[in-house]
């Protein structure tokens, strides 16, 4: 044995069965230089029809070699190359995802508990086991050891989703306002699964007692690239619209940095603005591929009609202004994200749309709906006429002066 690295053992069940499916069989890896006890280990194995693929190393220099194609590592305490709870820690480090048993003769009974409280799954005393106890032991071993890594797993991802959720929830605007003239209500959900933020966007600044700006965007695509672009263009509109950059020029400037911090060419980007004059009770709305805001006043919904502009990124040009005089003093703006209107109504292709959104407003179920209440709403029930969950982000701005209808 001593001239091979690790040697088969012909009475551990190395062969395969015929009748039993390759993952049921285990792979054992015997670390004893006793060809004595070896041979005792085999033996117990094969008389029990174990289901043990047994192979035996004589020093850990061998069992390092094979050690990472096996389920479970058999380890004696006394071996030419290390001895006691040190050959324990090196096979320990380097068995990977394998269980590890220790064997112990009768006077080192103590050091079995030691190796346990070090990192093994179990150990067993030398001439105390038989083929039984030592198969049950072993199996025991390997689902104890995946018992416990599967734990581990789930642990960090735990960890990594909490860290996640922090990171982003820091990353959720918190509207810069301190205006009673008007209510802003926010709703946010994103698409991808498990996440707090996808790439839709939005945000409030008052940068004077009678000015409001509010923006909603959208940045295609679902994943943390996406997420991450989507907060650098809403914290970047922020900057700009606090460093007081002209009206004309933020949008422009808010391109030039989708284009220098996107990943690939073809990620683009909607978005819609509204500078509020509260003195004049008038808007100012821009719109760079999105969906127009809707407007509710005087018991109707009416999409605002400015002009739809072309996407950001794909070839720059100043979004054109859109003037809007309100007649009353009670009113509401809906800014929304495309998620809330792709959904389907019904069995056939037939999105929702504008006009579909329009017409959910106007329902008279949703005049009982509080204006804080009313985002919400309105993804219930889009997603009632979708069948399901909406697929894409979906992100609200609701402004509301007055009575907001």
């Amino acid at each position: 044995m001593a001239g091979s690295p690790v040697v088969p053992y012909p009475h551990g069940g190395l062969a395969r069965h015929a009748n039993l499916p390759p993952g049921e069989r285990l792979r054992v890896l015997l670390v004893e230089d006793d060809e004595g006890d070896a041979f005792l280990v085999g033996e117990l194995l094969a008389e029990t029809n174990s289901m043990i693929d047994l192979l035996v190393a004589t020093s850990l220099r061998e069992a390092r070699q094979r050690i990472g194609d096996v389920d479970c590592v058999l380890l004696d305490l006394g071996l030419p190359d290390a001895q006691g709870l040190d050959g324990l820690r090196q096979v320990l480090e380097m068995s990977s995802g394998a269980a590890v048993c220790v064997l112990t003769g009768r006077t080192d009974e103590h050091l079995g508990v030691v190796a346990v409280a070090e990192g093994a799954q179990d150990y067993l005393v030398k001439g105390q086991v038989d083929g039984v106890l030592l198969t049950r032991a072993l199996r025991y071993a390997v689902e104890r050891k995946r018992a416990d890594e599967n734990a581990r797993r789930l642990r960090e991802v735990e960890l990594r989703q909490a860290e996640s959720a922090r990171l982003e929830r820091g990353l959720l605007p918190q509207p810069l306002m301190t205006t009673d003239q008007v209510a802003v209500h926010t709703f946010y959900r994103p698409g991808r699964h498990a996440a707090l933020i996808g790439g839709d966007f939005f945000d409030v600044v008052q940068t004077h007692p009678d000015r409001l700006d509010l923006i909603v965007g959208d940045v295609c695509g679902h994943g943390v690239d996406e997420a991450a672009l989507g907060v650098e263009l809403r914290v970047a509109w922020r900057a700009l619209v606090l460093a007081r950059v002209p009206d004309d020029e933020v949008l422009p400037a808010l391109e030039q940095v989708l284009m220098s911090e996107r990943r690939l060419q073809e990620i683009f980007a909607t978005v819609a603005t509204i500078r509020l004059n509260l003195d004049a009770n008038r808007a100012t709305v821009r719109l760079a591929g999105h969906p127009p805001p809707l407007l509710l006043a005087g018991g109707r919904v009416t999409p605002v009609p400015a002009p739809g502009g072309l996407l950001l990124g794909v070839r720059p040009r100043r979004p054109i202004a859109y003037d809007l005089e309100f007649e009353t003093d009670d009113w509401s703006l809906l800014m929304y994200t495309d998620g809330l209107i792709e959904g389907r109504v019904g069995d056939g292709d037939e999105r929702l749309d504008v006009p579909g959104l329009s017409g959910l407003l106007d329902e008279p179920d949703n005049r009982s709906v509080s204006l804080p209440e009313l985002p919400a709403w309105l993804v219930g029930r889009a997603e009632r006429l979708n069948g399901g969950p909406l697929a894409d982000d979906v992100a609200m701005l609701l402004v509301s002066r007055g009575d907001g209808r």
